[in-house]
Formats: C-alpha cells, structure tokens, sequence
C-alpha cells in the first residue's frame, strides 16, 4: 500500500490497516488518530509528528523509524518492535509499551507519564531527561539504560534490570525500586552502586 491510498482511504472513514507494509513511507505531520496499524510493518518510516493518539499498533515492526515528535498519547505499543528507533521528544502520556522491544531507542526528551512499560526490552537506549512520572517499568530489561536527568517520580521499577544504568541526576522520589538490579549503576547522586 502506497501513501496516498492509505490517506485516502483513511480520509474515507476507514481505520483498519493491520498488518499492512508501510517501510521506509513518508507521513510527515500526518493524522492518523485512532487508526489500527497492528501487525503493520512501518521499518525505516518518517513519521515525524505524526499523530498517532489513541492508535493500534501492538506487534507492528518501527525498527529504525524516525518518531522524532510524534503524538502516541494512550496509543496500544504491545509487543512492538522499536528497536533504534528515533522517539526524541515523543509525546507518550499513557501508552502501553508492555513487552515492546527497545533496544537502542532514542527517548531522549520523550513524554511517558503514566506510560506501561512492563517487561519491555530496553537495554542501550537513551532516556535522558523523559518524564516518566507514574510510568510502570516493572520487570523491564533496563541495562546500560541512559537515564541521566530523567524524572522517574513514582515510578514503578519493582523487578527491573538496572545494570550498568546511568541515573546520574534522576528524580527517583518515591520511585518503587523493590527487587531491582542495581549491580554497577551509576545513581542519582553520581555514585557507583557495586
């Protein structure tokens, strides 16, 4: 499926394009809101500010998609691979991320308040300075994670894998951090936990 026929189509009313290939298309500042791009392979795909609110896209393949900016506010994540994929000052607030891989991803600045990022897969990626307030982490793959600066207030890490982590500078305040992984990450205060 080309660009102008899924925008003509969604224009038309529909929201269902599961399992549809989209790799390497251009949907600069498009709006798909609440569209169903589920099993959908968007691989190497410029969705720069794209709106995306309220969209499907558990199972979908965005390895190495460009996201710098997108609206994925409550957007369904499940099992997706985002493996370095560019998510840089991504607006995420309540997104289900549960058990999505990654690996790599630049999350630089991104917005995951409230977001669930339950048993995702995130080791190597950049998280320096995303608010992550409330955000769920728990049981996350979170190795040689960049979270320096990041504002992780209240969020719940019971159970993840922290090691080798970068927390230099972190909001931690009432951060859930039961059962975690600490063995050689850097905390909040600049300290190398053994």
């Amino acid at each position: 499926m080309d660009v102008d026929e899924l925008l003509r189509r969604y224009a038309a009313g529909e929201r269902d394009f599961s399992g549809v290939d989209l790799s390497q298309v251009d949907l600069y500042k498009v709006n798909l809101s609440g569209v169903n791009l589920s099993w959908a392979n968007l691989a190497n795909a410029n969705l720069i500010r794209v709106n995306l609110t309220y969209a499907n896209l558990s199972r979908a393949n965005l390895s190495q998609a460009n996201l710098t900016a997108v609206n994925l506010i409550e957007a369904n994540l499940t099992e997706t691979n985002l493996t370095n994929a560019n998510l840089i000052a991504a607006e995420m607030c309540r997104a289900n991320l549960s058990e999505s891989i990654l690996t790599a991803a630049k999350l630089w600045k991104a917005n995951l308040n409230g977001a669930d990022l339950s048993r995702a897969q995130l080791p190597k990626a950049d998280l320096g300075l995303a608010d992550m307030i409330g955000a769920m982490l728990i049981e996350a793959d979170l190795k040689e994670v960049d979270f320096t600066g990041a504002n992780l207030i209240t969020a719940d890490l019971n159970g993840a894998d922290l090691r080798g982590a970068d927390l230099s500078g972190a909001n931690l305040w009432k951060a859930n951090l039961n059962e975690v992984n600490l063995t050689g990450t850097i905390m909040a205060d600049g300290t190398r936990h053994p």
